[in-house]
């Protein structure tokens, strides 16, 4: 078992910026792929940004290239998402994910566990 914890959401005002953190505890946090989603009211849970754990590799959502960065620190058991440059469609609520994959990362099924998640909001 992998337990999730978002912190770091609140609200800020369009090109700001905030740092998400998502503490994991339980099994290796290290052999797992850790990705990061958003929900909006009314819409689908959609894919922001993966990174896989036996390369490294990261993905990311198209609409967030650039301006998003995924990262990871297994020594501290943490990821992180680096979000500047925000816009007002970027409100959600974010969830972090462990997946034991390394392919198919972008899509939620492929992932074991989920934190609580936490709000995000940006004003124009």
């Amino acid at each position: 078992q992998v337990q999730l914890v978002e912190s770091g959401g609140g609200l800020v005002q369009a090109g700001g910026s905030l740092r998400l953190s998502c503490a994991a505890s339980g099994r290796t946090f290290s052999s797992y792929s850790v990705g990061w989603f958003r929900q909006a009211p009314g819409k689908e849970r959609e894919f922001v940004a993966a990174f896989t754990w036996s390369s490294g590799t990261t993905y990311y959502a198209n609409s967030v290239k650039g301006r998003f960065t995924i990262s990871r620190d297994n020594a501290r058991n943490t990821a992180y998402l680096q979000m500047n440059s925000l816009k007002p469609e970027d409100t959600a609520v974010y969830y972090c994910a462990a997946s034991r994959y390394t392919s198919g990362v972008s899509t939620t099924y492929r992932y074991d566990y989920w934190g609580q998640g936490t709000q995000v909001t940006v004003s124009s």
